[in-house]
């Protein structure tokens, strides 16, 4: 038997919309029942892994970075509701939680590359890689910009670089990973980060402009209150993003680079075991939340 009250919501609902709700339902009685393959996507997710060879091991090497891509975009998900929406403390805790599941994921995923493909079919297939790189994940630099104030992202020196009163552009220049790809002495930049910043560069400055004053960072030191235990889920957080997974991504780069001692390049030509260690990158979400100590010691 039908609900009365559901129809007249149903009805209440389009109406207000300036709609007809007859139409709607008119549509409802014609419309196909929806099925898992096609609400996921399942056929089109599926057909996305496109190798360059023929080594088996690299399909698993390109669904490990589709994976990974939209882990990040699950966090970005998160992020944004955090900066944009008022939540009561109780909810923050929930929102970083899942952030902390999140980015527990991304770790615990280093061992598909580093124990789930062949070493000697990698270091074949990977040459054709070149100048490709997860440096260019422009979701990670996203989560960095929604996260925290573009001061956070620039290491000792680079801020030695900077100017006085500097402005987004100039924080770009001395962000801490260009010197993946930059080397300063020349003023030349490898082609990875030359393709990358062409394509990205405006829309993190822009994005990084209608952030400021709203980043995660910023949202955080507003919280009238804040428990301690919502502090200890921010440096979890901070931790588990800015130390631990760059820390799990170099050992995984040794195993496959420098196993042998063979000190082999990146794909994108940088100097990876200077350019992934937190030690040198120094990103921090929240460093307030640290103390001089525990930032002097940041990686170590």
């Amino acid at each position: 038997m039908i609900n009365e009250e559901l129809i007249k919501n149903i009805e209440k609902k389009y109406e207000a919309l300036d709609e007809n709700p007859e139409t709607y339902l008119k549509g409802l009685l014609q419309a196909k029942p929806i099925n898992y393959w096609d609400y996921v996507e399942v056929d089109t997710l599926l057909s996305l892994q496109k190798p360059r060879t023929d080594y088996k091991d690299e399909s698993i090497f390109i669904m490990y970075h589709q994976v990974t891509e939209l882990v990040l975009k699950m966090m970005v998900h998160e992020i944004k509701q955090l900066v944009l929406e008022p939540f009561e403390d109780a909810k923050w805790i929930d929102k970083i939680n899942r952030l902390i599941r999140y980015t527990s994921m991304l770790i615990t995923s280093f061992e598909v590359m580093r124990s789930g493909m062949s070493y000697d079919d990698y270091n074949i297939f990977r040459s054709t890689l070149t100048p490709a790189s997860g440096f260019q994940s422009a979701q990670f630099r996203f989560i960095e910009i929604y996260c925290t104030r573009l001061e956070n992202l620039v290491n000792v020196k680079g801020k030695e670089r900077l100017g006085k009163e500097p402005s987004t552009e100039d924080y770009f220049n001395q962000i801490y990973w260009r010197d993946a790809g930059l080397n300063h002495k020349t003023g030349k930049s490898s082609l990875t980060l030359r393709q990358f910043e062409e394509k990205y560069l405006d829309d993190f400055i822009a994005l990084a402009n209608k952030m400021k004053g709203n980043t995660l960072e910023d949202q955080m030191i507003k919280l009238e209150n804040r428990s301690e235990a919502l502090n200890d889920k921010f440096r979890e957080f901070d931790h588990l993003y800015n130390v631990q997974w760059p820390m799990v991504h170099l050992k995984t780069a040794q195993h496959y680079l420098d196993k042998k001692g063979e000190n082999k390049a990146a794909t994108g030509g940088s100097d990876w075991k200077k350019y992934l260690h937190p030690k040198f990158q120094q990103r921090k979400f929240f460093p307030t939340l640290w103390t001089s100590s525990e930032i002097t010691q940041w990686g170590q």
